[in-house]
């Protein structure tokens, strides 16, 4: 759960493993995902799907949100349960955002029950409602995105996760797909919403946050993900987490 209230904050383009929703309380902001951008304002509901590269910042002052970062593979089971889609990962969500007051009830309602959780019952269920009605628009679609997958772009993708301190070049990769550079960055960003060098500093961000939780040192954790030195990765990290690394392994220390 992340809750803002009167916040200026901004944060560069990144992505969560998990899937992430949330609503506008005051004020309104630019919504880049992928590659639209949107204006969003007070009573939207956002939806994020994991891997997604977005940002979300307000267009000037200060605004107030609430998300929920929700499992993955938890949700996945979920969407077997309601669609008895086995053999897909996930279904992603359709749409970037939804404007209906329905929607923002429904959240709502679901956000307050998990502050005070006092009836975990009444949680689950709205939380099950909630997905369901988001997801059932977007079953149809699920397998036609499967189909979709680019099997060189995902060889790329697993290259970058394999090796995060890797600083693979262009003609590394484009080598071993065989696809042109040019098609390469074209492709992959149209899948990944990124580039795959803005996706690997990405990634390399969320490992950071895995190790500075688990108390190695911001020298170190610079070395294993393979950034030039411990200034790249301080500027990189604010950038995404909106905090320096030692503010950010602070959090874990009280």
């Amino acid at each position: 759960m992340r809750s803002a209230s009167r916040s200026t904050a901004c944060f560069h383009t990144h992505s969560h493993d998990e899937f992430t929703f949330g609503v506008i309380d005051t004020g309104s902001g630019n919504y880049h995902n992928l590659n639209q951008r949107n204006h969003i304002t007070r009573g939207t509901t956002v939806t994020i799907n994991p891997g997604d590269a977005h940002s979300c910042n307000p267009n000037a002052g200060e605004w107030s949100y609430r998300m929920l970062f929700v499992d993955t593979a938890w949700i996945a089971q979920l969407q077997h349960e309601l669609f008895n889609c086995a053999g897909m990962d996930y279904i992603p969500f359709p749409a970037l955002y939804d404007t209906s007051s329905p929607s923002f009830r429904q959240f709502d309602q679901l956000f307050e029950l998990l502050v005070q959780p006092n009836d975990r019952l009444a949680a689950e269920t709205i939380l099950i409602d909630f997905l369901r009605s988001h997801f059932a628009k977007g079953f149809k679609l699920a397998g036609e995105h499967q189909a979709r997958d680019n099997f060189h772009i995902r060889r790329v993708q697993e290259l970058i996760m394999d090796q995060l301190d890797c600083n693979w070049s262009l003609d590394e990769f484009s080598e071993e797909t065989g696809l042109s550079r040019y098609h390469l960055i074209r492709s992959f960003k149209e899948h990944y919403g990124q580039s795959p060098h803005a996706y690997q500093l990405d990634q390399r961000i969320k490992k950071a946050k895995t190790l500075l939780q688990q108390g190695e040192s911001l020298s170190d954790t610079a070395l294993q993900l393979g950034f030039s030195d411990q200034s790249h990765f301080q500027r990189n990290f604010k950038k995404r987490v909106a905090v320096t690394p030692k503010q950010y392994q602070s959090f874990f220390k009280r």
